[in-house]
């Protein structure tokens, strides 16, 4: 039996204490259904605007219950808790032998560059309109490729103070696949109500694939072994992600971390043993990332997917707040081609020689040609205007020269 959707209101928490804040709150307890089944709170409405263990302090706080997402929910939501056990999957068995990923240290820095196709399979996307999983959610999106370039500190620090997280992507997983923090264009709890598949991922409007919990296609041999998590990824402000299990192998939950879903000690980080702060999966909302506990270079704030977390604009038309997760076209409306990311300061096109769209676009687009790269990757590399090329030349991995002679190339019209 399926039923429409109630929205539900948010939560929010007034003050600020960060010491308490960041290691206490109240986090919901979980266990299993009369029939043995794992029975997780629902994360709706825990959402803060400040750091709370157990809850997600979002950028974005305001949500429209109108938002595209999941059109029903059936009986593994059951009040205030959900059993992922009865909740449909979506079906298939999509290989992607041209996944690719590079994670590489570059002096003080650590360079993501992927194409967001998953290593491992995916399911059928746009969801088939004849399997269980279209009857309560209709994503019609299909996965594709995306040039993702994150550049992160390779040894972060602990901020001054936690901030907030983006809707859109927080961190990028080993496996080539996005992470989404915990909620969905709605504000709800998105691994509860979304239909995903059996990696617990699915794609958003830009084709973008991404988990917003555990994945059990990530790979942690350690940890069922009975040793701590391996690393399954990074945060953008540098930090880790680690699997379910903490020390000694014990599965953690979000009772076991503090506001931000992480905590600090001795991890295997980049072939050594280091102790560092680190966020861990858990089976409980909010799943991954709670708060940034490290700074994020504002740059992967204010740039749209394809490859950056967070979007030009969130679903209120606030710039800065990320994009609308889940923003596919309703029923019966195709995906729209062509539609790339705005620059992330709100403007159509490239900003360069010739000013923006038009000539400066046409520029942009021969010297990623030149390069061998897409002009969306040029793009991000470049920045808003004054372009760093020195900087860009860096993130792109090649010689300062290259980029000058191809941009000059291009403005010549050669």
């Amino acid at each position: 039996m399926s039923f429409l959707r109630p929205y539900r209101g948010l939560g929010a928490a007034p003050g600020f204490v960060l010491g308490l804040l960041l290691l206490a709150g109240p986090v919901l307890a979980h266990g299993t259904d009369d029939h043995g089944r794992q029975k997780l709170p629902l994360g709706d409405g825990r959402i803060s605007e400040t750091p709370k263990a157990g809850y997600l302090m979002s950028c974005q706080t305001r949500f429209s219950p109108n938002a595209p997402g999941a059109s029903a929910y059936g009986d593994w939501l059951q009040g205030d808790t959900w059993i992922p056990a009865l909740k449909p999957v979506v079906p298939g068995q999509v290989e992607w032998p041209d996944w690719r990923l590079s994670v590489t240290v570059e002096g003080d820095r650590r360079v993501v560059r992927a194409n967001n196709l998953p290593k491992h399979a995916s399911g059928d996307f746009p969801i088939p309109r004849s399997s269980e999983a279209f009857r309560y959610d209709r994503n019609p999106n299909s996965i594709r490729r995306q040039d993702v370039l994150l550049t992160l500190p390779a040894v972060p620090q602990v901020a001054g103070m936690p901030t907030c997280v983006p809707m859109g992507m927080v961190g990028f997983a080993l496996t080539g696949v996005a992470i989404y923090n915990a909620v969905d264009a709605r504000g709800e709890d998105a691994p509860a109500h979304e239909i995903q598949d059996a990696c617990n991922a699915h794609p958003q409007q830009q084709g973008q694939y991404h988990y917003h919990n555990y994945s059990p296609c990530l790979t942690d041999t350690a940890g069922p072994a009975g040793g701590h998590s391996n690393l399954v990824g990074y945060a953008l402000d540098g930090f880790g992600f680690y699997g379910l299990h903490g020390e000694d192998g014990r599965k953690l939950s979000s009772a076991d971390l503090d506001a931000c879903h992480g905590h600090s000690h001795p991890v295997l980080w980049d072939g050594q043993m280091r102790a560092i702060y680190h966020y861990h999966f858990t089976e409980d909302y909010p799943y991954s990332i709670g708060c940034f506990r490290g700074s994020v270079d504002p740059a992967l704030l204010r740039r749209g997917p394809p490859g950056m977390g967070a979007g030009g604009r969130d679903g209120m038309g606030r710039p800065g707040m990320g994009p609308r997760e889940g923003m596919g076209p309703r029923e019966g409306m195709e995906p729209r081609e062509g539609m790339g990311p705005r620059d992330g300061m709100g403007r159509a096109g490239f900003q360069g020689p010739g000013g923006p769209g038009g000539r400066g676009e046409e520029i942009l687009s021969r010297a990623a040609a030149g390069l061998g790269i897409s002009a969306d990757t040029l793009r991000r590399a470049i920045g808003p205007p004054p372009p760093d090329l020195a900087a860009a030349a860096r993130q792109l991995g090649i010689s300062e020269d290259s980029l000058r002679a191809a941009m000059h190339r291009a403005m010549a019209g050669n």
